[in-house]
């Protein structure tokens, strides 16, 4: 999770080959609207982010007990917990960093449709994680390699909560173990994003 340009799509893919899971984009999962409003420099409101946020807790929800990446702004608690009542093993790695080197950022990226105009609105949206969210926050100040390694660790400090009752079960011993994070501890679904969602989003 967090503000467009701090690298959720980036971070993320590396973070799911690391932990050996699949990656989502979130961008993927917005319809065609959504991306036509934030191209001509409208910021999404609530109302447009339902159902893209319904599709990646579906997503999300589908690799429980499997692990996952999946990048998402997730700016707001209530976004947030909207995504949690769908995915309640979600993780959220909140990627932060200062509002000069994100718009230095993304005044460099040439394929996005994201316009850096909207970065000012992100940053109001935005509510960090709070106490009793599960989720870590790790700084983007440096290079991606850094930044997905200080996320394995944070990974596997962090207790994967237990899978609630209907939910699907975690793989049979014996099969390949697809969602551990190196050092035997089953990988949660991150949010991260560009865009990390461990199951990460934008």
């Amino acid at each position: 999770m967090g503000v467009c340009g701090t690298g959720k799509s980036t971070v993320g893919g590396l973070l799911a080959d690391e932990l050996g899971v699949p990656y989502a984009e979130a961008d993927a999962f917005h319809p065609p609207a959504n991306i036509a409003k934030m191209t001509g420099g409208t910021p999404l409101d609530d109302t447009d982010r339902e159902p893209w946020l319904d599709a990646i807790g579906a997503w999300a929800r589908g690799r429980t007990g499997l692990g996952g990446v999946v990048s998402c702004s997730a700016l707001k608690r209530s976004y947030r917990d909207r995504l949690r009542a769908a995915a309640p093993g979600l993780f959220f790695l909140h990627l932060t960093g200062d509002r000069a080197l994100i718009a230095e950022r993304m005044e460099r990226r040439r394929d996005h449709f994201m316009p850096g105009a909207l970065l000012d609105s992100q940053f109001a949206a935005l509510e960090p994680l709070q106490v009793g969210e599960f989720g870590a926050a790790v700084s983007v100040d440096r290079g991606p390699g850094s930044i997905t390694a200080e996320a394995v660790a944070v990974l596997r400090n962090h207790p994967v909560p237990a899978v609630p009752e209907g939910r699907p079960e975690p793989a049979a011993p014996g099969s390949r173990p697809e969602s551990a994070i190196p050092g035997g501890q089953p990988a949660p679904a991150a949010h991260g994003g560009q865009s990390a969602p461990a199951t990460t989003h934008r």
